[in-house]
């Protein structure tokens, strides 16, 4: 799974497929471009192609719904953006060397980390993904030897389907994330425990509503602007991709999926991209990060308890 950087939807396919044969399975390649779908209108597509591949043509998921026009009232559009194709690509964001890892938390793991978290601050709202990335966040910074007044950043992109007054159904296809950022500094991140960490997620992810969309989307109106990954990935933690996606039920009647993976556009120093893992009730955090990051992380025993065996 790939993404396309939303500029190239006038010059690269939408969505581009390749089906590769290997001596001992089938390995299924997909690009698309994320201003056409995220990623619950993605897997909701895969869910469904391959119950028809598997069935004959026939399919129990519910249909994609398109017919909803949400958009902000009173805006005169098409929206002009003021920068050139060429001027854009001419800006790409050129990545350093980076290595990728994919760490994997137990069902049993996950949930002693999501107690501890929740105990520390005194609460039981903290979520078991909420608790995981507390845990990253303080691993990765610890790793970086920042200053301790360093502001650093946990943005995460956030469905807003049930967020949004009225809500838009789970089947509706199109891009409804929103990125929120849970700010501190690389000091008040190492020296609170994992609790803190989850809880100024937990936090950020509140705050994502339907008014926190308008407001963005009318600022974006009055002044468009192109995020650069550069600045997108600086100080921070950049997570994708939901560990509620059904991705281990697509058998397209070649068999059960035995894994998953994010390919390698779109990476930069920080990005996680979150999967269910094989097992029930598991995760899967497919890490990109600087070499030195990696190998630190790997030292850091707080981090590598967490982990399975």
């Amino acid at each position: 799974m790939n993404g396309v950087y939303n500029f190239e939807g006038i010059s690269k396919p939408l969505l581009a497929v390749q089906v590769t044969e290997l001596v001992d399975g089938i390995f299924l390649g997909c690009t698309y471009n994320h201003a056409v779908a995220d990623g619950t209108s993605f897997w909701n597509f895969v869910n469904t192609w391959s119950e028809i591949s598997r069935s004959s043509g026939e399919t129990l998921q519910p249909p994609p719904v398109l017919g909803y026009d949400w958009f902000l009232d009173g805006i005169d559009h098409p929206i002009r953006v003021p920068f050139s194709y060429n001027e854009t690509i001419s800006n790409r964001f050129i990545s350093p060397p980076l290595l990728e890892k994919v760490f994997h938390f137990s069902k049993e793991k996950i949930a002693a980390l999501k107690a501890k978290a929740n105990a520390e601050m005194g609460t039981s709202k903290i979520s078991s993904l909420q608790a995981i990335l507390g845990r990253l966040w303080q691993s990765i910074i610890r790793t970086r030897n920042l200053d301790a007044d360093q502001e650093i950043y946990c943005r995460i992109l956030v469905n807003m389907r049930q967020r949004l007054q009225p809500p838009l159904p789970e089947e509706y296809f199109g891009n409804v994330v929103l990125f929120g950022a849970a700010k501190t500094t690389a000091g008040e991140l190492l020296k609170n425990g994992l609790g803190f960490a989850a809880l100024q997620i937990n936090k950020m992810v509140a705050q994502q509503t339907d008014g926190e969309v308008r407001k963005n989307l009318e600022n974006w109106v009055k002044r468009p602007i192109l995020s650069k990954l550069s600045a997108a990935a600086s100080n921070a933690l950049i997570v994708a991709s939901s560990p509620r996606f059904n991705v281990f039920g697509n058998n397209f009647g070649w068999g059960r999926p035995v894994a998953v993976r994010g390919g390698a556009g779109n990476n930069y120093d920080g990005k996680m991209t979150v999967f269910p893992g094989v097992e029930e009730g598991s995760v899967d955090i497919q890490a990109c990060l600087l070499p030195e990051t990696l190998q630190a992380m790997e030292r850091d025993e707080e981090f590598m308890e967490a982990l399975s065996d």
